[in-house]
C-alpha cells in the first residue's frame, strides 16, 4: 500500500452535518493505525461565509447583506456590527449543535469569542480611519474580505479537531489562515509552514481551506479557495488520491429535477468533463484546482458523505468510456445570448477580436460562442448591468451593427466519449417530442459536449426529456438500472 496519504476536502453542507461526516468520512469505522495517512481540508459550516461576506447566489437575495458586504457599504446595507453579531451568534450555535453541553462547548465558545474581538477591533480601527476622509480603503477592504473568509473555515477546522480528540483520535488543528502573523508566504510556503512538523502516519490534519497568501486567495480565486487549497495540499503531499466529499452524488443529472430514482452516479469520468461541468458553473471542483490535479497525475474522487459505503465516482486524467455514452445531462437556467450581427463583416477581420476586447473589460464569463459570415454569437454568464454595458461600448464602436442580448437556456449532453452516431438526432427528437424547440445547438468536434440553446422556461422539461431518452433508456437497455442512494 502506498505511504502516501490522501488529501480529502469536506464541503460546507456534509462538514456541518456533524454526526454524518463523522460516522461516514472522518472514522467510519476506522481505529488505530487505519484512522491516519489521511489529511482533510474543511470548509466552512454552511452559511457561514454567505454571513461573512455576502450571498453567494443572486437567487439569495432575500438573505441578510453579510458582513463584508455591510462594512464595504458604509451603513447603505445595514450596520456592519449587526452583521458581526450575527456572524458571533451563527457560530455559537453552531458550536452548541456539534457540543452539546460537553466540555468543548466551552473551548469552542471561547474560540470564537476570542476571533471575533479581533475582528471586531480590526473594523472599528477601519472604520475610525475612514471616517478622517482622506484615506481610500480599496486595499484594506481587499485585505478585510480575506481576513474575513478565514474565519469560517478556522472556526470549523477548529471544532472538527475538537471534536476528534474527544473521541480518542489525535487530531491536530492546522490553521493556515495566518491569524495574527504578519509574513508574506506564498501558498505552498504557508502548507508547508503549517504542516511541519506532523506526521500523517500517527496525527490527523484538519486544514482550513481557507489559506493566508501572498496573492489573496479570495482575491485569486473568490469562492474557489477552498478547493484551491485543498489541490495544492494534495500535489505538495503527493497524495496517492484526491478526495471530495459532498452531500450528494456526482450523477447523471440533478435529482432534483429528474427525481431521485431515475438519476444515476457516473462511476468514472475524466478531468475534460470535469471542466466542461466547471464551465456550465456545476460545483464540482475548481478548475484551477482539477489542473493542478491532472498535471501531477492524482485521481479526483467525489464521494457522498451520507453513502459510507459507496466509492462515489472516480475522475481521471486518460479515462475515456469503453462505449460512447452520455454521462451527465445538465446546463445554465439562464444566460445572454450576445448576437452581434454586421451585413459588411463578411471577409474583414478585427470583430471578433474587438468584441472580446469588451467582454474582458466589463468581465463578461463566456459559456459559449459560435460565428458565421456576418454573425457572431457569444453565450455569456452574466448580470443585465454588465450586458448593457457591454451593448453599449459595441454599439459605440460598431454603429451599423445591430447587437441584442436575450435571455435563454442552455442544457448540455457531456461525457468523456459522445461520438456515438445518431446521438444528436435522438436528442432532438426527445426534445421534439416534448414540444421544446431549439434556438441553436453546437458539437464540438472533441466529442466532449453538446449544447442546446432554448428557452429558459424549458429549461427543467429539457433536461427530463434528454434524460429520459438518452440516460434512463440507454441505462435499461445494458441492464444498468441502478439509482442513487440518498441520506437517510
Amino acid at each position: 500500500m502506498s505511504m502516501a496519504p490522501s488529501v480529502e476536502k469536506i464541503g460546507g453542507t456534509s462538514i456541518a452535518a456533524t454526526d454524518a461526516v463523522v460516522g461516514n468520512v472522518l472514522i467510519a469505522g476506522r481505529a488505530g493505525r487505519d484512522l491516519y495517512r489521511r489529511i482533510f481540508v474543511v470548509s466552512a459550516y454552511g452559511g457561514i461565509t454567505d454571513l461573512l461576506l455576502e450571498p453567494k447566489k443572486k437567487t439569495d437575495a432575500a438573505k441578510p447583506p453579510g458582513l463584508y458586504a455591510s462594512f464595504a457599504a458604509d451603513g447603505e446595507k445595514g450596520d456592519w456590527r449587526d452583521a458581526l453579531d450575527a456572524v458571533a451568534a451563527a457560530m455559537r450555535a453552531r458550536n452548541e449543535e456539534v457540543f452539546g453541553t460537553s466540555p468543548e462547548r466551552a473551548v469552542a465558545d471561547d474560540f470564537v469569542a476570542a476571533r471575533i474581538g479581533e475582528t471586531r477591533a480590526c473594523l472599528d480601527d477601519l472604520d475610525r480611519l475612514r471616517g478622517h476622509g482622506h484615506f481610500r480603503l480599496d486595499e484594506p477592504l481587499a485585505t478585510l474580505r480575506e481576513l474575513l473568509a478565514g474565519l469560517g473555515e478556522a472556526h470549523s477546522a477548529h471544532n472538527t479537531a475538537l471534536l476528534l480528540l474527544a473521541r480518542g483520535v489525535n487530531a491536530a488543528f492546522v490553521d493556515l489562515t495566518g491569524w495574527q502573523d504578519g509574513r508574506n508566504l506564498d501558498l505552498d510556503e504557508r502548507i508547508r509552514t503549517g504542516l511541519d512538523g506532523i506526521d500523517s502516519a500517527t496525527t490527523l490534519p484538519i486544514v482550513t481551506g481557507y489559506a493566508k497568501c501572498s496573492d489573496g486567495m479570495v482575491r485569486k480565486y473568490d469562492r474557489g479557495y477552498t478547493e484551491m487549497t485543498f489541490a495544492r495540499l494534495a500535489v505538495l503531499t503527493g497524495a496517492r488520491e484526491a478526495i471530495i466529499h459532498k452531500e450528494f452524488h456526482l450523477s447523471s443529472a440533478d435529482p432534483k429535477v429528474v427525481g431521485v430514482g431515475k438519476a444515476r452516479k457516473i462511476g468514472r469520468t475524466n478531468y475534460d468533463v470535469a471542466d466542461q461541468l466547471a464551465n456550465l458553473g456545476v460545483e464540482v471542483i475548481h478548475p484551477g484546482a482539477a489542473r493542478g490535479l491532472r498535471q501531477a497525475g492524482i485521481p479526483l474522487r467525489v464521494r457522498n458523505t451520507f453513502d459510507r459505503h459507496d466509492e462515489g465516482t472516480l475522475i481521471c486524467a486518460d479515462y475515456v468510456s469503453a462505449a460512447p455514452r452520455i454521462e451527465i445531462v445538465t446546463g445554465i437556467r439562464e444566460l445572454r445570448a450576445l448576437q452581434f450581427f454586421e451585413q459588411d463583416m463578411v471577409g474583414k477581420k478585427g470583430y471578433d477580436a474587438a468584441i472580446l476586447d469588451t467582454l474582458t473589460k466589463h468581465r463578461a464569463r463566456i459559456v459559449s460562442k459560435s460565428s458565421n459570415a456576418n454573425a457572431i454569437t457569444h453565450y455569456l454568464a452574466a448580470g443585465g448591468p454588465t450586458v448593457r454595458r457591454v451593448i453599449a461600448d459595441l454599439e459605440a464602436r460598431f454603429p451599423n451593427a445591430e447587437v441584442s442580448a436575450p435571455r435563454l437556456a442552455m442544457v448540455a449532453l457531456i461525457g468523456s466519449d459522445l461520438s456515438a452516431e445518431g446521438c444528436v438526432g435522438r436528442a432532438l427528437d426527445a426534445l421534439g417530442a416534448a414540444g421544446i424547440g431549439v434556438k441553436a445547438m453546437q458539437h464540438q468536434m472533441r466529442n466532449v459536449d453538446i449544447q442546446f440553446i432554448l428557452d429558459t422556461d424549458r429549461f427543467d422539461d429539457a433536461i427530463r426529456a434528454l434524460h429520459a431518452a438518452l440516460v434512463e433508456c440507454r441505462a435499461t437497455q445494458d441492464g444498468k438500472g441502478g439509482t442513487l442512494r440518498t441520506a437517510a
